[in-house]
């Protein structure tokens, strides 16, 4: 009988699943959606939907206590400022695990572990199609700028040399006399 056993120990020791399971829940408030095993996302998915319960409310010892489990400064921040407000209204639910299939070697079930408003990033690929183009046709334009710019450059550096040549002659004059 399985009675009472609230955890899957995923062949690891104790050490190894508590590391594991902290930096995997630190990528999921990083990325917001991260790829693994179906065992190891009901796993990890415990520790997070209880770090953001904690995270809607942003107290000290909400602080403090959230620390405890996730090392990283920045994604400290970002859960109590950003993840936390936005599931402010769900009562719990907070993150879902899309299944993708098998994994080729050893045929594991993968799944995505997301949080729940997680959007997909369309519009940044879109920008960065746009920024693209944008380079493309300013390296095309590039070379004629620096042609223009050299020219400016070689007129300017005639145009200093030619009074620096009169004063020159005047001196010379000056000292024949």
């Amino acid at each position: 009988m399985n009675h009472r056993n609230g955890f899957n120990p995923l062949s690891r020791t104790t050490a190894h699943r508590r590391a594991m399971s902290r930096n995997m829940v630190t990528s999921l408030f990083r990325y917001e959606r991260i790829t693994t095993t179906k065992s190891k996302a009901l796993e990890v998915r415990k520790s997070a939907e209880k770090l953001i319960t904690r995270a809607k409310v942003d107290s000290v010892h909400n602080r403090r206590e959230v620390a405890k489990f996730i090392q990283d400064e920045k994604i400290l921040n970002k859960l109590f400022t950003e993840i936390g407000p936005r599931m402010k209204d769900r009562n719990g639910g907070y993150t879902r695990v899309l299944k993708l299939g098998f994994r080729q070697g050893d045929a594991a079930d993968v799944v995505i572990l997301e949080l729940v408003d997680y959007k997909l990033d369309t519009e940044a690929k879109e920008t960065k199609e746009e920024k693209k183009a944008a380079k493309k046709s300013a390296d095309s334009e590039a070379p004629k700028a620096k042609k223009s710019a050299k020219k400016e450059a070689d007129g300017e550096a005639k145009a200093k040399k030619a009074p620096a040549k009169k004063a020159a002659a005047k001196k010379d004059e000056a000292k024949a006399e």
